[in-house]
């Protein structure tokens, strides 16, 4: 037993180690990268730390089954250990596994996106400032996602067309979104100070940011460059859990989620406002104003139409736009 316990100690970094590989092969993010592999540690210490390469579609289904009902997960949270688990046994293991239908399914719930109405928006952006308040009212302004936002780069901001470019986004797909005429001056002089920054941090020796895949090597150089830096640069340096080098990386999603959460407890709103309510605000409120919901698809990076369309349930008329007979009675 011990024996089985030193050889599976000894064969599980270098398991890990081939999943970062491939992860990193096809250009995964890093968070992406730590939940598969926190995924896999516990799928192994479920299992006694028995090595996957004994385990199988049974023990895959029987975990699987176990966080529905014993752990009683939300289904995206199944179906992300799903996910860790067959890259594991296709990309890594290169093993198949049968049709998992034997599984027990975490229920998935209908629920309608939270929208604050134009005033609640008013109210949650008044009480941000500084940069927080530039990155909630682009999100509001421009539909884009939290990281999506965090991670733009100075490139990829038109002033002339007023346009921003967003790249990889979900689904590694590019797509051009607005920006807002109201917030071209502030984001302006926002790039003016962080252009200052930048300028500091190259007389100090450092300056150059992470690039994507291999563009590093592609561009000597490119990493120092002003248009590849962030815009929303982190207020100190951080080293690299890849590269293990130390620079200055985009402000942190867990900072913005904070100050939306505070500004919203400050305006007294009742409803759950995140970052994401904000995105899901704009696309309600544009449909609300007339436009065609292909044009808002396009804008948020929807695949599908019918994803899109859970936003005509929410404008605002109540029950579809349907006149309560009690409110023909002229009772008040």
């Amino acid at each position: 037993m011990e024996q089985t316990q030193s050889a599976i100690s000894t064969s599980a970094p270098k398991l890990l180690d081939q999943v970062r590989g491939k992860i990193r092969l096809k250009h995964y993010s890093i968070r992406t990268e730590q939940a598969y592999l926190d995924w896999i540690k516990r799928f192994i210490r479920h299992f006694d730390k028995k090595h996957p390469r004994d385990l199988g579609a049974t023990e895959v289904e029987l975990f699987l089954t176990h966080l529905a009902v014993t752990g009683q997960v939300a289904a995206s949270t199944q179906n992300q250990a799903k996910s860790a688990l067959l890259f594991l046994y296709r990309v890594v293991l290169e093993r198949e596994l049968p049709w998992l239908d034997n599984i027990e399914q975490a229920k998935a719930p209908k629920r309608l996106p939270v929208v604050l109405t134009r005033d609640e928006v008013h109210d949650l952006l008044t009480r941000l400032e500084g940069t927080s308040w530039l990155i909630a009212s682009l999100l509001y302004g421009s539909g884009m996602r939290i990281m999506e936002c965090l991670r733009l780069r100075v490139k990829d901001i038109e002033f002339a067309r007023r346009e921003i470019l967003i790249r990889d986004g979900k689904g590694f797909k590019d797509r051009v979104t607005m920006l807002p005429a109201a917030l071209a001056a502030p984001l302006q002089e926002h790039l003016k100070r962080v252009r200052a920054l930048h300028r500091q941090d190259l007389e100090a020796g450092f300056g150059a940011v992470y690039l994507p895949y291999a563009l590093e090597r592609k561009y000597p150089g490119a990493a120092r460059d002003w248009g590849w830096q962030y815009v929303f640069p982190s207020a100190k340096f951080s080293i690299d859990p890849r590269t293990q080098v130390t620079r200055r990386h985009h402000v942190q999603d867990q900072a913005v989620q904070r100050a939306v959460k505070q500004a919203a407890r400050d305006a007294g709103l009742a409803k759950p406002a995140t970052p994401h309510t904000l995105r899901h605000s704009f696309a309600t409120h544009l449909l609300e104003g007339g436009y065609d919901i292909r044009t808002v698809q396009e804008l948020l990076g929807h695949a599908d139409v019918s994803t899109t369309m859970i936003y005509t349930h929410v404008l605002n008329k109540g029950g579809r736009g349907v006149v309560s007979p009690i409110d023909r009675m002229g009772l008040t």
